[in-house]
């Protein structure tokens, strides 16, 4: 059995197909590094320009300290010492709203590009009463000291704020970097007068921002009632965080979208209060100031976000066909024998290892192409040099242009349903399974008759006649004359 001449060839061919398994993994990797070097460039473009935004306010805080003397010690001993609390007093707005257009703009590092957005929001926060910024003593004889209230707006990255213009009623007051508070300290602030603590009528600011950043832009809704407006020329959102937009319109000039929220819904301002972390959509791995690695939702602030998405990414497309190469290689595969069992051929096992060579190059051409050209055009480019490459050499490799031809057309078929499998996302899955199913029914239906045992004992044919027209006459284990 060993030195049987299809024992040998199948072991040439599990070799081959071994082979061609460590090329696409090669090509694999390829692929994962140039997700990676695009994933270093949006770093590269955040590092000098700014990161994923965050909006967090505006909020009134004022830090204070609390101290009293307590006796220690007996007799000689005894003495006054000091001890002292301090604390953070805030006052979230009732109503908060946040009306912003969002311009896009594209930069490069080499190949690859990233999106990058220009916010303009206009911000206007209604406080009630602010009995909040009133401290209340919680030691007998303690003495209070409080800074004055500071009305502060957070970011995620302050290198990416162009221009700001704080309003207080109708007057102007002059912004300042940072937020003076412990927790979220990236942003602007102004002083308030001493004379806003414990206001009973409470108070009405407006803040005109101008925002830069990369690829998402995430809200804090702080108010006690939240409306947030956002426009934007980009067709491509994706909204994402703890709040999906009440109201969403997105076209092919851009979208438009409306968050309507109510304090009763979302627990951000007591997260605030406790100091939890701000992380971009809700959720995140990354680190950064207010985001450290490892966070569960759970750890993070209530936030809802919008991203600016590359709905074709290039990489991801080619990464996904990629995983498909073991199928490709294998269904060719079995064409070729096909080939050679119904039409008594002998294909060389190198032979295989081109056909399964120049199926493999399809995968590099395609992410390399991509780098350069839209992914529709680069796949059909890529494809249809491996059918004509494939058409013309099985024409020889099988004896003749009509079994070259339709290897080549079967090759196409299977680029086509690719392209499709690629397109689609709740259904690929259901797509794949149905197309593997016809591809195992015709292999089954044109083997039906093959005598697979006199493969083995070095005949291909012929074949058990049909039982409809064996004769009834003959004895089993004879054939029919």
């Amino acid at each position: 059995m060993f030195k049987h001449p299809l024992f040998t060839k199948l072991v040439a061919l599990a070799a081959i197909t071994v082979l061609l398994l460590i090329g696409l993994g090669m090509i694999e990797d390829v692929v994962r590094d140039r997700q990676r070097y695009r994933s270093l460039t949006s770093q590269s473009v955040a590092d000098s320009l700014a990161g994923p935004q965050t909006l967090m306010g505006p909020m009134i805080h004022s830090a204070c300290v609390e101290s009293w003397e307590v006796e220690t010690g007996k007799g000689d001993e005894r003495r006054m010492v000091e001890q002292r609390r301090e604390f953070l007093l805030t006052a979230m707005p009732e109503q908060l709203k946040l009306t912003s257009g969002a311009a896009m703009e594209e930069r490069s590092r080499g190949l690859h590009k990233v999106n990058t957005f220009n916010l303009k929001a206009h911000i206007t926060a209604q406080w009630g009463s602010l009995a909040s910024l009133q401290p209340q003593s919680t030691m007998k004889n303690s003495r209070m000291h409080c800074g004055a209230p500071i009305v502060m707006m957070a970011v995620g990255d302050a290198r990416g704020i162009r221009t700001a213009q704080l309003n207080l009623g109708d007057q102007a007051l002059p912004l300042k970097p940072g937020t003076f508070h412990p927790t979220y300290s990236r942003g602007l602030h102004a002083a308030l007068p001493e004379s806003v603590r414990g206001k009973a009528d409470g108070l009405t600011a407006t803040l005109d921002l101008e925002l830069v950043g990369t690829e998402r832009i995430s809200i804090v809704p702080l108010g006690g009632s939240t409306e947030v407006q956002m426009t934007s020329s980009w067709p491509h959102p994706s909204f994402s965080g703890r709040f999906l937009p009440s109201e969403r319109t997105v076209k092919d000039d851009g979208f438009s979208a409306q968050w309507r929220l109510s304090s009763l819904a979302t627990t951000a301002q007591a997260d605030v209060v406790n100091g939890s972390r701000i992380c971009v959509g809700g959720y995140d791995d990354s680190s950064s100031e207010y985001n450290a690695g490892g966070t569960t939702p759970r750890d993070c602030a209530d936030s809802f976000s919008v991203a600016f998405v590359d709905p074709v990414n290039p990489y991801t497309l080619s990464d996904r066909a990629t995983k498909y190469g073991v199928l490709f290689i294998a269904l060719t595969f079995v064409a070729v024998g096909l080939f050679e069992l119904m039409k008594k051929l002998r294909v060389h096992p190198v032979q295989y290892l081109l056909v399964g060579s120049a199926l493999c190059s399809f995968f590099l051409l395609l992410v390399s192409l991509s780098e350069h050209l839209p992914f529709g055009a680069s796949y059909a480019i890529a494809a249809t040099a491996c059918v004509l490459l494939l058409a013309y050499y099985a024409s020889h490799m099988l004896g003749s242009l009509a079994r070259g031809i339709p290897l080549g057309a079967g090759v196409a078929l299977l680029y086509g349903l690719l392209y499709v499998l690629l397109q689609l996302e709740q259904t690929a899955l259901a797509v794949g399974a149905i197309a593997l199913f016809l591809v195992l029914a015709a292999v089954m239906v044109l083997t039906r008759k093959v005598n697979w045992y006199g493969l083995t004992q070095g005949v291909s044919f012929p074949a058990p006649r049909s039982p409809k027209a064996a004769n009834p006459s003959t004895t089993p284990g004879t054939e029919a004359p």
